[in-house]
């Protein structure tokens, strides 16, 4: 699974940047091959000079699926809508998504036996 993470930055006007989120949300959700999307508002910068104030992802079934969502009439018209409405205060990455349950790794699997000197 492929997922394009949207970064947007502090924002000059947060409220009308927030006032008109959905406006690229709507248009977001039309890209073809969308399975997913996440939205995180960032609560606090714990260690490092990157500043956000919103975290998006969407999710494609692979990087081609999200290549072909994006050069879409639907998905070009999503990138003006939100360079739009954030002054072109993003970044865009594309990264591959790997996702684990816990159960999958701490269930009743054995614990590995010790290493070193007894």
């Amino acid at each position: 699974m492929y997922k394009l993470v949207i970064l947007i930055e502090p924002q000059d006007h947060p409220a009308e940047f927030d006032s008109q989120w959905p406006l690229f949300l709507a248009a977001a959700e039309r890209m073809p091959g969308l399975r997913r999307e996440v939205t995180s508002r960032v609560d606090r910068v714990l260690h490092g000079a990157f500043q956000a104030h919103l975290i998006h992802e969407l999710y494609f079934d692979s990087l081609t699926a999200a290549g072909q969502a994006m050069g879409s009439p639907e998905g070009e018209h999503a990138g003006q809508v939100l360079q739009q409405i954030s002054g072109g205060k993003v970044t865009l990455l594309l990264a591959d998504h790997l996702e684990d349950e816990v159960a999958a790794f701490m269930g009743d699997a054995p614990a590995a036996p010790p290493t070193g000197p007894a």
